[in-house]
């Protein structure tokens, strides 16, 4: 007797909100992007929409980041808030910011989630609209945001 397995591949899209962040220059800023708590992420690509080019801002793919890929002014300053991307978290963390860092990131995941005989891929873009000044407050995620956040991940699962 034989038995097939079949798999059955299917795109989703989705698309959360624009999160508005400011920062102080010279600060370290997370830039929160989060996948399923038990996805298994295929792909990350963090942009900014006004240095569309053949770099990114951050690019993982194979359980690794590929420097190579990246534009020349952001490499050494970001990485994975998590490099295992444990729990679905694709957050990276920009560091010593400056004006020019300013505009609208998009974090653009390509998850894959694998059941009974059948392999669903996901496509999942997050949007930050990140503001440097030096008047006003630091505004960085509060704790409050993050677990709303995964909450609304946890609700998604």
């Amino acid at each position: 007797m034989m038995f097939m397995i079949f798999s059955f591949f299917l795109i989703v899209s989705a698309s959360e909100d624009q999160q508005k962040v400011k920062v102080k220059p010279g600060a370290d800023v997370p830039l929160q992007c989060r996948a399923a708590r038990h996805a298994s992420i295929i792909l990350l690509e963090w942009n900014r929409s006004d240095l569309r080019s053949d770099g990114y801002v951050f690019f993982f793919r194979e359980n690794r980041s590929y420097k190579s890929n990246q534009l020349s002014s952001f490499r050494g300053r970001v990485e994975l808030r998590d490099p295992e991307t444990k729990d679905g978290d694709a957050s990276v963390i920009l560091r010593n910011v400056t004006a020019d860092d300013a505009g609208t990131y998009e974090c653009r995941l390509l998850i894959s989630n694998s059941g009974d005989n059948e392999t669903t891929h996901v496509e999942i873009k997050h949007f930050i609209d990140l503001t440097v000044t030096d008047s006003g407050e630091s505004v960085e995620m509060t704790q409050l945001e993050t677990r709303m956040e995964e909450t609304k991940m946890e609700i998604l699962e």
